[in-house]
């Protein structure tokens, strides 16, 4: 890195956490929930940012790059970045959240895939063209997401309800996780626990279950990966290269079944894929992209006309 300082945000449908790095140090960071600052307006936002910066670090920074969960297209991507520039007053990158793996995975290239509060596959063309499978919100799919694991055990509760089934420890462990003891029931106790965010919190109840011995748990874990590799093959369909895939987010970090899920549906889908589990927080890959940015911004000035090599 450079002596210039640099910042960057990952944005995340839960959390959100930002890093401000100088002369190759971390300088200052926080975390914080995104519903404490996020109103989905893309000027207040901005200059909630802009404050959040300030108050964990004074001096502003050279570069700023973000990736934010919602961005899930260029004109998105283009159009937070415009608010963030008059708001901060610097130079700012916007991707997906999504984006921000594979940097902060050591890697210029591949496919960077989110399963946490939603799910959601991005990778770029070598014309730097937006790739994006997935990120529909949990109603309509984000499958493999912390909420839709849920919904997909509630359908699996009900399902086996509906055929006769004995119980199975799903239903203990998810009638548990939300408050309720009649499982017909289930769909308004979802209804009630409102957001994304609320729903995916009770996600350990599916995996508490798996590892009881519950085979529709496991049967909705197993869904949830192979769901998670069929994002990554539209993805390499559509022109993506197929290196490599580095996956991270709040679920499938924390939930190893998962993980196994999603690498064995890889070696089935796309085996000689390179399948990655993101060790490192995702805003260390903000802080590659706005040091790239900053780099970039050096090399254009010593370019310039006049320009002192």
């Amino acid at each position: 890195m450079t002596a210039a300082t640099i910042a960057g945000i990952d944005i995340g449908g839960s959390k959100t956490h930002i890093a401000v790095a100088c002369r190759g140090n971390m300088a200052a960071e926080r975390v914080l929930d995104s519903a404490e600052w996020r109103v989905r307006d893309l000027a207040a936002d901005a200059l909630s940012l802009a404050r959040l910066l300030q108050q964990i670090y004074e001096e502003r920074p050279a570069t700023l790059a973000v990736g934010s969960h919602g961005c899930d297209t260029q004109r998105e991507c283009d159009a937070f970045q415009c608010a963030l520039e008059r708001a901060i007053g610097t130079a700012v990158h916007v991707v997906n959240d999504a984006e921000l793996m594979v940097p902060a995975a050591g890697f210029v290239q591949g496919i960077g895939l989110v399963a946490g509060t939603g799910s959601i596959a991005v990778s770029r063309l070598k014309d730097d063209t937006m790739l994006v499978a997935g990120g529909w919100g949990w109603i309509l799919g984000d499958d493999g997401s912390a909420p839709a694991l849920v919904r997909d055990a509630a359908r699996a509760v009900r399902a086996s309800i509906d055929n006769g089934n004995a119980p199975d420890q799903l239903v203990d462990a998810l009638m548990g996780a939300l408050g309720g003891s009649d499982p017909t029931q289930l769909g308004g106790l979802l209804q009630r626990a409102g957001s994304a965010a609320a729903v995916g919190r009770h996600a350990h109840a599916v995996f508490a279950a798996a590892q009881a011995g519950s085979h529709l748990a496991a049967c909705v874990i197993e869904m949830a990966g192979r769901s998670l590799a069929d994002l990554v093959l539209r993805l390499v369909r559509r022109g993506a290269p197929d290196e490599r895939v580095v996956a991270g987010g709040g679920v499938i970090s924390s939930q190893p079944l998962l993980m196994t899920a999603f690498r064995e549906a890889m070696r089935n889908v796309l085996p000689g894929t390179e399948v990655i589990l993101l060790r490192s927080p995702p805003v260390a890959g903000a802080l590659v992209l706005a040091e790239r940015l900053l780099t970039g911004r050096a090399e254009s000035e010593t370019r310039r006309p006049g320009a002192t090599p």
